[in-house]
């Protein structure tokens, strides 16, 4: 067990709930813990150098895939606001790496797309992040990041995440 973990249950052992799920809370804690320094080790090592948020990498990641996603699906896709959406897109837009396109059949929907300079830096950045994400796992084997891998499509698809 980690320190941290130690000092949370230590501190959860002592309020009055029927039962505690020790298991459980060490799960979740610690999927928080790594998804808050994979956050923090990317944009301070790898992001920082192109001006993006963990956010706006997520939403020009999206874009570089798929070409164009609608704003509504892009919120979604980051876990934020559609207003947040508008924020990050205006920068992405300002350094040229995106523009935005109103669906001229319903003036509600907005449509998010690449530029070539959005496509270019994306092809140089993300040889970068993805030696960060190998970095983050490289104590494991390759059988036991398939397992957790397995073990989180798991959880995500029976929560709808």
């Amino acid at each position: 067990m980690l320190p941290e973990e130690k000092d949370t249950m230590n501190l959860l052992m002592k309020l009055p709930l029927e039962s505690l799920n020790l298991e459980a809370i060490a799960v979740v804690t610690n999927i928080y813990r790594i998804a808050q320094g994979l956050r923090n080790k990317m944009e301070r090592e790898v992001l920082s150098e192109y001006g993006l948020s963990w956010t706006s990498f997520s939403i020009l990641y999206d874009l570089w895939i798929a070409k164009q996603v609608e704003t509504k699906k892009l919120a979604l896709s980051a876990g934020v606001s559609k207003a947040t959406v508008s924020n990050i897109t205006n920068t992405l837009e300002r350094k040229e790496l995106c523009y935005r396109k109103v669906d001229p059949r319903d003036r509600r929907i907005t449509y998010v797309t690449i530029t070539d300079k959005g496509k270019q830096a994306m092809q140089e950045l993300y040889p970068r992040f993805h030696k960060g994400e190998t970095e983050i796992v490289s104590s494991l084997t390759i059988v036991e990041q398939k397992k957790i891998s397995n073990l989180l499509r798991q959880v995500i698809r029976d929560n709808q995440f």
